[in-house]
């Protein structure tokens, strides 16, 4: 009875996010329903309190922690588009065709992902093309590509993306192996629905933002170049200062985000109120989507009590017991973690399969963290780029599903079909 009960509010709270529109009920809304119904009805029909307190207690602080991260990021990036920081990059580009730039945003959001994270590396880039692409329906098309690239960009890299760097820390997989056993499956994923994009917009030109929207603020080069380098530096020195100190990256992104508030205080401490009012990390606050950061929370929380409920274990041994192919299984996790978050999915396949079965960096491991960081791209809300990305650029559920999930799927198969044969090959 619980776990029907489980299920039917899951899809029922999913179906209504994704029919967000149609039904004119924003989906941050709906998300924390689902959550506070998914564990009222854990809490009612578990019946011990003791043990629910403290599962929720752990989901809380998970959810936390990649809140605060998210909205340490976005702040720091207002406050670089702000100071019109973006132009150091817009400079440099000088391509008038959609289609040059596409390949150039891919390439450089699948690298920048491997160095910073997913998540963060979308928000940036989601920023610079408002400072690029004047044509809100373009930007849209752009930001489906950011979301692809970014995933798997993630899934080569041991800490671009929250599952590959759950699977270093289990011991599953190496830094150096990753890179050489998932790095071209990872670029096939990207090259295979840039390739076929490009054919839609070929021929297109770029519409550049009107003058109002470019300069949002007056600023000097030297403001605008030490807010870039300084907060572009502290975004990607948060891995680093999780390696060295080996605290959350939470704390290091509000850690950066202080020394960008005391710079921004000390630059601007001349000026009138009215003159750095629209520069300060107090606006940029003001200014982040918060309604995008409530969604994150209740749709955590909602998959949280999935996890705890063991929906998500006995989906991964129902599969194991009735597919029994290796790959196959892997495959089908990839493409339920376009529904469900990936992290619980990798946690409960870490559960499932010992290292002594499987040792580090074997086909297991490594085709999980390909399958399992790229999967969510076929759906907008099936990785945290692409809630980031959803909120930023205010994309629709059916938009992504008719524009951009059947490029994502062709890029997963794709890549999927590069590892195995790059395993059969060097194994």
């Amino acid at each position: 009875m619980l776990l029907a009960a489980i299920v039917t509010i899951f899809v029922i709270a999913y179906a209504a996010i994704a029919l967000e529109h149609p039904i004119k009920i924003n989906k941050s809304a709906s998300a924390l329903v689902g959550a506070g119904l998914l564990w009222t009805v854990y809490a009612l029909l578990s019946g011990d309190h003791a043990l629910i307190d403290k599962q929720l207690n752990e989901s809380v602080s998970t959810t936390a922690q990649i809140v605060f991260f998210l909205i340490g990021a976005m702040t720091i990036v207002e406050v670089i588009d702000a100071h019109n920081g973006f132009e150091v990059i817009t400079s440099l580009i000088r391509t008038r065709k959609q289609v040059t730039l596409m390949w150039l945003v891919g390439f450089v959001t699948f690298f920048l992902s491997a160095i910073l994270d997913n998540l963060t590396t979308t928000i940036v880039m989601i920023s610079l093309m408002r400072r690029l692409l004047g044509s809100p329906s373009d930007r849209l098309f752009f930001a489906g590509m950011i979301v692809i690239a970014a995933n798997a960009g993630g899934a080569w890299s041991a800490i671009g993306d929250v599952t590959t760097t759950m699977l270093w820390i289990g011991g599953q997989i190496t830094p150096l192996a990753i890179i050489e056993g998932v790095f071209l499956a990872s670029l096939v994923n990207l090259v295979v629905p840039l390739s076929v994009l490009s054919m839609r917009l070929r021929g297109r030109e770029i519409v550049l933002p009107s003058d109002q929207e470019r300069e949002s603020s007056r600023t000097t080069r030297f403001e605008r170049n030490l807010t870039f380098y300084l907060g572009l530096g502290i975004l990607v020195l948060v891995p680093a200062f999780k390696t060295v100190t080996h605290l959350p990256p939470f704390m290091g992104i509000l850690f950066g985000l202080g020394i960008l508030w005391m710079v921004g205080e000390l630059i601007h401490r001349d000026k009138e109120e009215d003159e750095k009012a629209h520069l300060t990390l107090v606006s940029a606050l003001k200014r982040i989507d918060m309604s995008s950061i409530v969604f994150f929370i209740g749709i955590l929380l909602a998959v949280a009590a999935l996890e705890h409920t063991h929906v998500l274990e006995m989906l991964a041994k129902w599969l194991d017991a009735n597919v029994g192919r290796q790959d196959a299984i892997v495959i089908l996790l990839g493409l339920l973690s376009a529904i469900v978050d990936n992290v619980p999915l990798v946690a409960a396949s870490m559960g499932m399969y010992s290292l002594a079965q499987y040792p580090p960096d074997s086909f297991l491991w490594e085709f999980i963290a390909y399958c399992a960081g790229t999967g969510g791209s076929i759906l907008i809300i099936g990785s945290a780029a692409g809630v980031a990305a959803m909120g930023l650029e205010k994309i629709h559920f059916f938009w992504y599903v008719r524009h951009i999930s059947g490029l994502a799927l062709l890029g997963y198969f794709g890549g999927a079909a590069a590892y195995i044969m790059q395993y059969w090959l060097l194994h």
